[in-house]
């Protein structure tokens, strides 16, 4: 069978080991069984430039990555809202080529708009300035320029401050605005969607300019690992263990 594997949000971190177990296993197991695997983000809790590679973990996931690829599996990856440091060093040693944020597919006839979905969430004015920020190249050389330990502690800073932030804002302005959504959409000729980021596996259906389109959001990997299985009789959620 033909098939495009989806998997987003796995927040590969050494305190979590389940986690990188899972993806171990789905890569040596399920993915190689198709064509094409698209990570889209947040493959890592945090990455501080490629220097993270170091680490036994980063290496060992990047050295999984690439036999997938020699085994004939095409591996995109595209960064997320913590992984978005991420650059070709890392690409080379994982074998996987590196997307834009968005980027169209066609999924066995199918217009496919992939995103990781941050910029979808419109409504958290407070993180979409932060991303300014830290995607701005600038800020990025200078960030790089420091130290691994004083990259690594400022990272942990970011990362507890965000989740403070978390229990203070609405769940609904931490998930996607329609307006937004409907924008993307436009954009791209009203393909179907499919996003990470949100946390909030789902299929929904939207309606824009008479247009029906399908948006499919990836689960995260803090429980039981998923991927999304794309075929030509289209997409399925299918759970690891």
């Amino acid at each position: 069978m033909t098939a495009s594997l989806f998997i987003s949000d796995l927040h590969l971190a050494d305190e979590r080991p389940e986690s990188t177990e899972t993806l171990l296993r789905f890569l040596r197991d399920t993915a190689p069984k198709a064509e094409r695997l698209f990570i889209l983000g947040d493959l890592f809790e945090y990455w501080i430039g490629d220097e993270t590679l170091a680490a036994p973990m980063p290496a060992q996931v990047a050295g999984a990555l690439d036999r997938l690829g020699k085994g004939g599996t095409a591996v995109f990856f595209m960064h997320g809202n913590r992984d978005f440091l991420i650059g070709p060093r890392f690409a080379k040693a994982a074998g996987v080529q590196l997307l834009p944020d968005p980027y169209t597919v066609t999924l066995y006839g199918t217009p496919t708009l992939l995103m990781h979905g941050d910029t979808l969430c419109t409504d958290d004015v407070g993180y979409q300035e932060f991303r300014k920020v830290v995607r701005n190249p600038e800020w990025q050389a200078e960030f790089l320029a420091k130290p691994v330990a004083e990259r690594i502690e400022l990272a942990r800073t970011v990362r507890a401050e965000s989740e403070q932030a978390k229990k203070v804002k609405s769940m609904t302005i931490m998930d996607v605005s329609l307006p937004a959504v409907e924008t993307a959409l436009r954009e791209h000729a009203y393909p179907r969607l499919i996003h990470g980021h949100t946390h909030r596996p789902a299929v929904h259906e939207h309606v824009v300019d008479g247009h029906r389109c399908e948006r499919i959001v990836l689960a995260d990997w803090y429980g039981a690992g998923s991927c999304l299985e794309c075929t030509r009789a289209g997409c399925r959620s299918v759970a690891l263990t």
